[in-house]
């Protein structure tokens, strides 16, 4: 039986990406099948199927870093035909064929039950981006940062990470600022619960190495200068977390904010996070999370899209969350 997929090759050093009808008998070994339903484009799918970055380890794979689906066949202890599963990172779109395609299978530990009341639909608006948001904000709980201790600023606020954070921050009573480069969208961030837009040109460039404080902690996608000055403006035994290098992967500061303020910098790794982790930021996602602010970052494409969606997204034009129909 055939299915349709985006099929990532590699030649001369050049990542090409065609939509395609694969048999199910060339999809890699698992324990579980699954018909999926959604994927989505996150910042790391668009280094990866630009191959800016060697996301991908072996060509040809289908990318997709993470989707969210319904089991067909299982022999995984604890995993039944009918489970909504979703899957995040792991080996996916590096050594294993990934979310762009309409079947899947793979190792049961990968897979996380899809918590009540979210849908698959609603797995994948949130996706590892919004994952990796709700891994950022256990982080900052895990280091005592409540809200009476002061704002959180956000970087990259009009990305994925960021757009699902300020929604996840807000509703949880937090003070948020969005730190963006586009503040004519600053509407549709205090839509998400930012109660204070600035201009990330205030933090890009190259600062003083220990500022003024004027935040409790940050969740931060960007890192290099804009990351270096977050840590210098950080309040005492402030704590903030590091999941991104939209700006890179550089961190041109000095231990000042660590030994004369005892600020935390806090790493947040998406992609070998344990099993328990895992499950507590999707079962703390569907809690905590507005389902209206979620439909407000989120819109809809198709398999054959997910290119332009790369090419945007690499350009800083793309807002919010894009969720990807594979059977669309």
């Amino acid at each position: 039986m055939t299915f349709k997929a985006l099929l990532a090759t590699k030649s001369d050093d050049r990542i090409e990406t065609n939509l395609i009808d694969m048999d199910e008998r060339d999809l890699m070994p698992g324990d579980v099948s699954i018909a999926v339903d959604y994927s989505t484009v996150n910042y790391k799918d668009a280094l990866a199927v630009s191959g800016r970055v060697d996301v991908i380890k072996q060509f040809p794979l289908i990318p997709g870093i993470d989707f969210a689906g319904i089991v067909e066949a299982s022999s995984h202890p604890g995993i039944t035909i009918g489970d909504h599963v979703v899957a995040n990172s792991w080996g996916l779109s590096q050594t294993h064929h990934g979310g762009y395609a309409q079947k899947a299978r793979l190792n049961g530990d990968w897979l996380v039950k899809i918590p009540e009341p979210l849908t698959t639909q609603d797995a994948m608006a949130i996706g590892t981006a919004g994952y990796t948001a709700m891994l950022s904000v256990l982080a900052l709980e895990h280091g005592g940062i409540t809200p009476d201790r002061g704002d959180i600023v956000v970087t990259g606020a009009n990305g994925g990470v960021g757009s699902i954070a300020i929604a996840l921050l807000s509703t949880l009573g937090y003070r948020v600022i969005a730190s963006t480069g586009r503040p004519d969208e600053a509407g549709y961030l205090r839509e998400l619960g930012a109660a204070e837009v600035i201009d990330r040109t205030t933090l890009s460039q190259p600062g003083a190495p220990i500022a003024r404080e004027r935040w409790a902690g940050a969740v931060d996608s960007v890192g290099s200068h804009t990351l270096v000055n977050v840590l210098a403006q950080t309040r005492y035994r402030g704590v903030v977390t590091a999941c991104g290098l939209a700006q890179g992967m550089d961190l041109p500061g000095t231990v000042l904010p660590f030994i004369l303020r005892n600020v935390t910098l806090a790493g947040v790794d998406s992609v070998n996070a344990p099993q328990a982790l895992r499950m507590e930021a999707w079962s703390r996602l569907a809690r905590d999370l507005d389902p209206n602010k979620l439909a407000r970052t989120t819109r809809t494409v198709g398999l054959a899209d997910v290119p332009d969606v790369v090419a945007r997204m690499l350009a800083g034009k793309v807002q919010g969350r894009t969720v990807v129909d594979v059977n669309a």
